[in-house]
């Protein structure tokens, strides 16, 4: 395990997934992250690569050949090596191997850097395309999880998530295989905030898509403690929480599950990410907590 510390933040990373599994604030003496009970859901902050949700039949085609990938890929079960590292900064690498290159036939230098800002943790995303003849096609996306309530006194239902910007939006239904649904549902009708409760994830995930916001914050009337979350360029957003758990995922993604009308084609997946030769792509997202 890793840790990073600041005056304010202590966080914890483990090798495995690059995982982030605590976010504490020393001077609220409070704990932010979910404490991923195994009975519940075994999880803290999974990382996404090289999907993001399910692939139909849980297989993509590429240039002919059949490829099987389980749900949000194979990163986060992978030990990751650490790159580079500081009092507040830590960065993980994954590179490509035999073993994924019999289910994912590409290239790739995938690394996160996680940094402390004063109450502030900045994640950052770099998938490099190492090979000098073809383009790496892949998703990336996170998977925090945070405590709800996260204080004692108070309940699920006291909070509500509050979009910078006012939205129009529905959510695109989960289907039992894992796939979205081909017709939104009403959730968001001008308003920036969605008040939470536990009955919102009794048919999984809400799915988001080109939101105008790129932020959220996660608040209640009764307490002043809450985080802001950013999440700048990343076009999906999955909101979820394991039924009647204590918690709820934030998760930015740069990729969606299939869609149960994809012809399974891995270059004409729905918000596939193209990444020419050699070149790089780094996404961000961060979390301040108050």
């Amino acid at each position: 395990m890793y840790t990073l510390e600041n005056e304010i933040l202590l966080v914890n990373i483990v090798a495995k997934g690059a995982e982030l599994t605590r976010i504490y604030h020393k001077q609220h003496q409070l704990e932010y992250l979910w404490d991923a009970r195994p009975e519940v859901w075994g999880k803290h902050s999974p990382v996404l690569f090289p999907i993001v949700g399910t692939l139909k039949e849980n297989t993509f085609f590429y240039e002919g050949q059949a490829y099987q990938l389980s749900r949000h890929g194979f990163a986060r079960d992978r030990e990751f090596e650490v790159s580079d590292q500081s009092a507040n900064s830590i960065r993980f690498t994954l590179r490509n191997d035999e073993t994924t290159a019999a289910v994912f036939p590409f290239a790739f230098v995938f690394s996160l850097t996680y940094k402390l800002e004063g109450n502030r943790l900045a994640v950052s995303y770099q998938v490099s395309n190492p090979d000098t003849t073809k383009p790496l096609y892949f998703s990336v996306g996170a998977h925090p999880a945070f405590r709800l309530p996260l204080e004692p006194g108070l309940a699920y239902e006291d909070y509500r998530l509050v979009f910078n910007k006012a939205e129009h939006a529905g959510r695109w239904p989960i289907t039992q295989d894992g796939l979205i649904d081909t017709t939104p549902q009403a959730l968001l009708e001008n308003t920036s905030e969605l008040p939470l409760h536990k009955e919102l994830f009794a048919k999984d995930a809400l799915v988001l898509k080109h939101l105008q916001s790129d932020s959220v914050t996660l608040r209640t009337e009764k307490s002043e403690r809450g985080l802001q979350f950013d999440f700048p360029g990343f076009p999906f957003l999955g909101l979820w929480a394991a039924p009647g758990a204590d918690f709820l995922c934030i998760e930015p993604w740069c990729g969606i599950a299939d869609s149960v009308t994809h012809n399974q084609q891995w270059t004409q997946k729905e918000g596939i990410i193209h990444l020419p030769a050699g070149a790089n792509l780094t996404a961000s997202w961060s979390v301040s907590l108050f």
